[in-house]
């Protein structure tokens, strides 16, 4: 009778898509705010006198919580401990509460300093940093969510939605956050709209506790008797295993050479591209929106014909080509810039798609709420530090001054990044040799 009820539900396509539906709306929600100041770098240096470094430290408070203080991995015990619908609710309204104080940050000027950083400055990070805690304890949990849900059935797929959704939302942020700030003359216009978005996201996710709780009812007596509980000592059995560290550096690097790219892509299109202010955040836009189709499409060749460790390396083998040929002094033309962003949204693709499903092939099932949030805390380091990086070596060493105006030379930032790519391949290549190894299945299909 358990197994009956147990597949009216996760077996059955209806439930587990419309879970899928809602947690992927809540993300949606999230990444929008996540992306909602990359293309304002330009906008805050006219208007509140922001530095590159002050942006590249504002951008680097996406740490402050979720790595220096190793919030987010105590986030994923928290997951393997209490689970997906307490530790859900409690990342929404982190995003909330950290979103809230980002919007009082940008809607005023301040004066006088908080340890060394101009008041607006460090207001808007804590309020960036509080928001991040929540975006990637959220971020563990609905991946843990599909994991579960999607157990046997179309799990690459299913994450590909999952983050092609959530990329909608960057891509929204990317395309419509200057038009939205300019016709309301308010550069704090659109952070309230994403804190709007933020609180329906809380009621969708509150949709989905209701279903996974009767899901735990069902499958009393069987699924839940078999597992094992997570035990401290498993964080040991996790950083032990090379396919772990494999993955997790991958993640690192190839994350590090896009998102950060993702802050400065819209002032690189003003500076090197010569695109007009309000029409610059569209083709980075083009990006995220590529992968609205593309990702779900290769997680359903991962799922169908396998070759996990092979996409890896195709995608990060692209992400060169495209960060080699930004870094050129050639086509400075916009039809350019647009071709390699579509590039770059195929190789954006490719890794996730393939990269998140191979997880639960390595860590047991009871250990993948921490084993997610310790590759998205060394995921962080990446995030927080490089636009730090990227920001002081724009001030320092880019910065070109003509008749009175300021502009930023990219060759460099560039270069950084496509280095980022070259490791991000060795590590691609060194986890197919490592699967080859130890027989993971990366290279096998999901569904069964």
């Amino acid at each position: 009778m358990t197994k009956t009820l147990q597949k009216k539900l996760n077996d059955s396509p209806l439930a587990r898509w419309c879970v899928l539906i809602v947690v992927a709306f809540t993300m949606f929600c999230g990444y929008f705010i996540t992306d909602v100041m990359a293309p304002l770098m330009d906008l805050l240096k006219d208007e509140f006198s922001w530095t590159p470094t002050e942006y590249g430290i504002f951008n680097m408070a996406y740490g402050w919580l979720n790595v220096f203080f190793f919030m987010l991995i105590f986030s994923g015990m928290a997951l393997d401990k209490l689970g997906a619908r307490i530790t859900g609710i409690f990342a929404c309204m982190l995003m909330i509460a950290g979103c809230g104080l980002k919007y009082y940050a940008v809607s005023q000027a301040f004066d006088g300093e908080i340890f060394g950083l101009r008041t607006q400055v460090f207001i808007a990070g804590l309020g960036f940093a509080i928001f991040a805690l929540g975006i990637e304890s959220a971020g563990i949990t609905v991946t843990k969510v599909i994991a579960r849900w999607f157990k046997g059935y179309e799990m690459a797929l299913a994450m590909g939605i999952q983050v092609a959704v959530a990329r909608l939302g960057t891509a929204l942020a990317m395309s419509t956050t200057i038009p939205l700030a300019q016709h309301f003359k308010s550069l704090s216009f659109p952070i309230l709209l994403g804190l709007g978005a933020l609180c329906i996201g809380l009621i969708t996710y509150l949709v989905f506790c209701v279903m996974d709780k009767k899901f735990d009812k069902s499958l009393a007596g069987t699924e839940k008797e078999k597992e094992d509980p997570f035990r401290l000592k498993d964080i040991g059995f996790i950083v032990t295993n090379k396919g772990f560290w494999l993955v997790a550096t991958l993640c690192v690097l190839f994350y590090s050479a896009v998102f950060p790219f993702l802050k400065y892509a819209t002032s690189l299109m003003i500076n090197k591209y010569n695109v007009a202010p309000e029409l610059a955040g569209n083709i980075p836009a083009i990006l995220p929106f590529g992968t609205i189709l593309l990702t779900p499409l290769f997680g359903g060749i991962y799922d169908r014909k396998g070759k996990g460790a092979t996409i890896m390396i195709i995608g990060s083998a692209i992400l060169i080509v495209v960060h080699a040929l930004f870094s050129l002094p050639v086509l400075n033309i916009w039809w350019f810039a647009s071709s390699l962003m579509i590039l770059l949204g195929i190789a954006f693709s490719l890794v996730p798609s393939a990269m998140w499903p191979s997880v639960p092939k390595i860590i047991p099932e009871n250990k993948l709420g921490t084993a997610y949030a310790l590759i998205f805390w060394v995921q962080n380091i990446g995030l927080s530090l490089v636009p730090l990086l990227i920001g002081w070596v724009l001030d320092k060493y880019c910065t070109i001054t003509e008749g009175g105006s300021s502009r930023f030379d990219y060759t460099l930032p560039m270069i950084i990044f496509t280095c980022f790519g070259l490791l991000a391949l060795c590590m691609a290549l060194l986890l197919k040799r490592e699967d080859k190894a130890k027989g993971y299945g990366l290279e096998k299909p999901n569904v069964k």
